[in-house]
């Protein structure tokens, strides 16, 4: 399929006006609203990571809202079971008193799932959602049933440091697109959500898009350009997280594992949905730099060392994404 500009104008009119709608709701957040966004656009899942209390739910169930998915959420709890999340085939008679196996579906069977607190459930319920996540199909004795379309999965999760919390597998931490960090509101942030919250002051929600427009959008986003040059620009921003390929010290000093294949996938996937959202049908270098940290902070694995030091993934992204692009026309 290919679009024409002026439909690509068009769309990142109406993406505009969908960020504005959910900010009529959300105070603030404009990092988290946005990556959120974008990891829709590029049709993939987010993890959304911030102290209890923030809104992160608040804000997945209102992106929902405006973008007219279906929804359902799961909040993890240590008890919860695979089949909670998957649903689960039940012996049942028929009018002819014939017993047969009725497969029940699980709330992952909507279009937009929030994992509510993913990481205070065990391993082996978290890893329910992989097949789910990566192949957007769930297999139940041997049957394999397709998810709706679109389909994402939002989760939540607390800081690994709090009690009753596990932390992610790194395979399921790969699935996501993107990590999104939940910044503590500011100080007129904090007064505008009392105004809103406390009183009698009631926000109705306007759908802004519909599945078929979303999809049109998801698209679109695979058909924005990039150029070769700013290919090896991403390419070379994967490889530099390496610290056998790197050429920042502090990469070779404390990283101990950087981003694969599905890093660099992800990087441009975003990239491009950044690109369209701004009006555009090719990837700047900026718009590589921007979504860096997001795509890459969960992909980074530091070293002794680099734990011990109290240096954070996001300032090594920072020094690898300030030095992309050197020699390359902007």
């Amino acid at each position: 399929m290919t679009f024409k500009p002026e439909q690509f104008t068009e769309m990142s009119g109406r993406l505009q006006e969908v960020r504005e709608e959910i900010g009529h709701f959300i105070v603030g957040q404009e990092e988290a609203i946005e990556f959120s966004l974008y990891a829709i656009l590029a049709d993939g899942h987010a993890l959304l990571e911030g102290l209890p209390g923030l809104g992160k739910t608040m804000l997945i169930r209102t992106i929902s809202e405006v973008l007219d998915l279906s929804f359902s959420r799961i909040q993890f709890t240590p008890d919860l079971m695979p089949t909670d999340i998957t649903g689960t085939s039940l012996i049942e008679r028929d009018a002819d008193g014939r017993q047969q196996f009725t497969f029940r579906e699980g709330p992952i069977f909507h279009q937009m799932v929030l994992a509510d607190e993913i990481n205070r459930a065990t391993p082996k319920t978290q890893s329910a959602l992989l097949e789910a996540m990566g192949e957007k199909t769930v297999t139940i004795l041997g049957d394999t049933k397709k998810m709706a379309r679109p389909f994402f999965v939002l989760a939540t999760q607390n800081p690994i440091e709090m009690e009753g919390t596990y932390p992610l597998p790194e395979a399921q931490m790969d699935r996501f697109l993107c990590k999104i960090l939940v910044a503590y509101p500011t100080r007129a942030e904090l007064a505008e959500i009392s105004r809103r919250t406390t009183g009698s002051l009631n926000i109705h929600l306007e759908k802004k898009m519909d599945t078929d427009a979303l999809i049109e959008a998801q698209e679109m986003v695979k058909e924005v350009l990039i150029a070769e040059d700013i290919l090896m620009v991403a390419v070379d921003m994967i490889q530099n997280t390496h610290p056998a390929q790197s050429e920042y010290e502090p990469v070779q000093q404390f990283i101990q594992y950087g981003s694969g294949p599905r890093g660099l996938q992800s990087l441009i996937r975003l990239a491009k949905a950044r690109a369209l959202t701004e009006g555009r049908y090719h990837v700047s270098i900026g718009d590589l730099k921007h979504v860096a940290k997001p795509v890459l902070r969960h992909r980074l694995l530091l070293n002794y060392e680099g734990e011990a030091t109290g240096i954070s993934t996001d300032e090594l992204i920072d020094l690898v994404a300030s030095g992309a692009g050197r020699g390359v026309l902007k």
